[in-house]
């Protein structure tokens, strides 16, 4: 009841599923990854035990072509499953019962894993290799959400949208550097789930990006004079203590710690503290 799609980054170092459905909080139920390890979904009438086993037998080394053969053997409902997984390095493994719903299918290759049941047909597959393969350019969670919302172009599930996840992981690319949990965003119940998502990941992508060095603007001159009067102009004047913590006070209030160099602003920052400031005046 469900397309998806499990990949690795070119360099190794990110692992994710991205997941859409006919079906209540299918992200809850079908991604399951590990930081330079290894990725997986268990789906159709889904095996919840094959995420724990596929990530032991990837984080010994199995290929993911054998942690499928491996899952699938020791299954007695293996028929009615399916499963994607990739491993650390080489070719992603998908699998398929013969008694899943049609239509049901997928593919691989180096580094990713497509597949899904109960699809408008195997170009809703097509779509998803496709639009994989051509966004290299893409950063790595863009590029598999671009990848699921061109097989719900494509038709997806073919009863209709519900739910849908996106679930990459990297080591210590959570929050703060605390987890490896670099992006867990999930839409369990909505018209447009694959659309949801897509505005989910910009806000997480506003919040939780990392600053590029090459655009840092330093908070001297004129720069700083507009940050003070931006922050007054949204009540955290610059005080005792300095502009700097001035701009930390307010960033947490905003949930833009994550963007906070010091010394430096960061220009998504500055571009939302005007926008902020330009809201209040006008509200």
């Amino acid at each position: 009841m469900t397309f998806s799609i499990v990949a690795r980054s070119a360099d190794g170092l990110l692992h994710g599923v991205a997941v859409a459905s006919k079906f209540l909080a299918a992200g809850a139920l079908v991604p399951a990854a590990e930081a330079e390890v290894g990725a997986l979904a268990s789906q159709a009438h889904a095996n919840l035990a094959y995420r724990s086993q596929g990530l032991a037998l990837l984080r010994t080394g199995v290929p993911a072509a054998d942690v499928v053969a491996g899952l699938i053997a020791a299954d007695p409902g293996r028929d009615d499953r399916q499963l994607g997984v990739v491993g650390a390095r080489g070719d992603g493994a998908t699998w398929t019962g013969p008694r899943c719903h049609p239509w049901a299918g997928g593919q691989s290759g180096d580094g990713w894993a497509a597949q899904g049941n109960i699809l408008a047909g195997p170009e809703v597959i097509d779509a998803l290799r496709d639009a994989w393969l051509g966004g290299a350019d893409l950063p790595f969670p863009q590029r598999l959400l671009a990848a699921l919302a061109a097989g719900d172009r494509a038709g997806g599930d073919r009863r209709g949208r519900q739910s849908a996840a996106l679930f990459v992981v990297q080591r210590h690319g959570g929050y703060a550097g605390t987890g490896d949990e670099l992006v867990d965003l999930r839409v369990d119940d909505h018209r447009d789930p694959v659309g949801e998502l897509g505005r989910l990941l910009d806000i997480h992508t506003l919040l939780f990006g990392k600053p590029d060095p090459a655009t840092l603007l330093d908070l001297t001159g004129p720069v700083a004079d507009e940050v003070a009067a931006l922050l007054a102009a949204a009540g955290h004047p610059v005080g005792a203590a300095g502009l700097e913590e001035a701009l930390d006070a307010w960033a947490g209030v905003e949930n833009l710690e994550e963007r906070i160099v010091p010394g430096r602003i960061d220009p998504v920052v500055l571009d939302h503290l005007r926008r902020t400031t330009a809201a209040v005046a006008g509200g």
